[in-house]
């Protein structure tokens, strides 16, 4: 079969509200995980999770970082019309530069209550830093899956600043309830560094100092890459076929380091194990990006996809993982380049052989979803096995639920 006529119905299983998780268990690291390896599930706790992870693994991190990307606009009316920032325009080279911007920025936005918006521009006032924050919000184009929305404020501070002081922390859809202020500090990883997210890579929130001290002990090395999470994580294939569907993209941040890094590991042989499915993509897209270039495919200008929804599938894939990441770095070095930053459609089906990746730390997914299809190319049709285990034991699932280390078969 095509991979393309994956039928999404396949992946379908019964999720009932009480299974899904509205709050994190405190500590982070006392929820549940769940064990898979050649077949076999174990139960333990999270704090146990180094004593499933070999001596000398290789860890990949998410470190991006949530943004407050909602914001609310008060009309005179008692109204409210919210804006949830996407992501910036594509007039901005990557989200970094974006963020950093003072007094004016243009970004994709979703609007709740756009029929009210009557009013040329919007404003807000925030009290910021014992000073009046005024921000406002202008629609620039509506286009027919987001508007392109122009804020400015005062004060010459950065957008990020601005997010910070005006915004709210989106939730998931799914938790069904407003952001309260523990949100702020329970839907953040305690590595997340870089801003750009509008949404948590959750596998990350199960991590504690002291899980991170117990890695250290066994000599597992922590790394980061950054891939801003986009609200299309939460997109359901609404489609009756993968073919109808249309993977979101988003940017990834990686530097020459990490790779060099990355492929001294492979060339050691330690395990490689991705902190979530948004590590996974990052680093199956290095292999993809190493094997464009070698084939001379690679093209990379603003705002472009580097690796695209099918290439996967339709690119030959003969190059070793060793091959195409030094094919890369050499490429990066010719470029005087020390970061690689551009943007990934890639997606991860049961027709997708992981090409680095060997274990995946993940919380459980959204029955038809893309996130269950990325689980599939590690644990095959065993994926019904395992979320059929979570279900009768009492698993938390989703956000702020419980995880799973699934080896690869």
């Amino acid at each position: 079969m095509n991979v393309k006529q994956i039928q999404i119905t396949d992946y379908l299983y019964q999720l009932s509200e009480e299974k899904i998780a509205k709050y994190p268990l405190q500590p982070r690291d006392s929820s549940k995980l769940l064990v898979y390896e050649n077949g076999k599930i174990t139960e333990t706790i999270f704090k146990s999770i180094t004593d499933y992870l070999p001596k000398n693994s290789f860890l990949i991190f998410n470190n991006t970082k949530v943004v407050e990307a909602r914001i609310l606009f008060n009309k005179n009316t008692g109204s409210n019309i919210e804006i949830f920032c996407l992501e910036p325009s594509e007039i901005y080279c990557d989200i970094t530069t974006a963020m950093l911007q003072t007094n004016k920025i243009q970004w994709k936005c979703l609007v709740g209550g756009a029929k009210k918006w009557k009013e040329k521009i919007l404003i807000k006032n925030i009290n910021y830093n014992n000073t009046i924050l005024e921000l406002s919000a202008e629609i620039i184009e509506k286009k027919n899956d987001y508007f392109l929305i122009e804020f400015n404020w005062n004060n010459n501070i950065s957008f990020a600043e601005v997010l910070h002081a005006a915004g709210i922390i989106p939730l998931p859809p799914y938790l069904n309830r407003k952001t309260e202020a523990i949100d702020a500090t329970t839907y953040q990883t305690i590595y997340a560094k870089h801003d750009g997210s509008v949404a948590a890579p959750t596998a990350g929130l199960h991590f504690t100092e002291d899980v991170f001290k117990f890695l250290q002990q066994k000599n597992i090395s922590i790394n980061n890459i950054t891939l801003h999470v986009g609200a299309g994580t939460f997109m359901p294939v609404k489609a009756t076929t993968l073919e109808g569907h249309e993977m979101h993209s988003e940017f990834i941040d990686v530097n020459i380091h990490f790779i060099e890094q990355l492929l001294n590991a492979i060339k050691q042989k330690q395990k490689i194990v991705c902190v979530g499915t948004t590590s996974v993509r990052t680093i199956e897209t290095l292999y993809w990006i190493g094997v464009k270039i070698n084939s001379g495919k690679w093209a990379m200008s603003n705002g472009e996809v580097a690796v695209t929804q099918w290439d996967v599938y339709a690119i030959n894939a003969s190059l070793t993982a060793e091959a195409a990441l030094q094919i890369l770095i050499d490429w990066m070095q010719q470029n005087n380049m020390q970061q690689l930053i551009t943007k990934t459609q890639i997606i991860i089906t049961s027709y997708y052989q992981p090409k680095i990746v060997d274990g995946i730390i993940t919380n459980f997914h959204q029955p038809q979803s893309t996130l269950l299809l990325l689980i599939s190319a590690f644990v095959g049709n065993d994926w019904k096995k395992i979320y059929s285990y979570a279900l009768e034991n009492n698993f938390r699932f989703l956000s702020y639920g419980d995880s799973s280390l699934l080896w690869r078969e």
